[in-house]
């Protein structure tokens, strides 16, 4: 396998674990643990998921460039990309939506609930897919 390829691979799963730790496993456990209230789990998921996102992004720049030294095909790069857009939308277009209602929130107020935040699972699903896909054919490139 190309060095590359395995580069590829490899962060390709690491960043899979992520998303399937942090968004899967503990953003929706975080609200069962004793003590944890809704503006409490608001403002932790707050800044977990600025901190995951920001490392996403590390990952993502990093994953272009080990793509374009491996000289990968598009059936790795399609899935990547789709992962890639799909965070870049998070960050962009969803993540502002969640944040005014977490605000009011903190602030206090009885906000409704939003439905960005169903867009945002969506896109995690996305992404999750798009990872394995992209990781599974970088691993069958090599």
């Amino acid at each position: 396998m190309d060095g590359w390829l395995a580069t590829t691979a490899g962060i390709t799963f690491f960043w899979t674990g992520v998303v399937v730790a942090i968004s899967f496993i503990e953003a929706p456990l975080k609200f069962r643990a004793p003590g944890i209230t809704v503006p409490l789990g608001l403002g932790i998921g707050r800044l977990v998921f600025r901190a995951v996102n920001s490392l996403e992004a590390l990952l993502a720049m990093v994953l272009v460039v080990a793509l374009v030294l491996a000289g990968a095909d598009a059936l790795v790069w399609v899935p990547l990309a789709v992962a890639i857009a799909a965070l870049a939308l998070q960050v962009v277009v969803v993540r502002p939506a969640l944040s005014k209602r977490s605000d009011a929130v903190l602030a206090g107020e009885d906000a409704p609930r939003s439905h960005a935040h169903l867009g945002y699972v969506a896109f995690e699903c996305v992404k999750l897919i798009a990872l394995v896909l992209g990781g599974v054919s970088a691993l069958a490139s090599g």
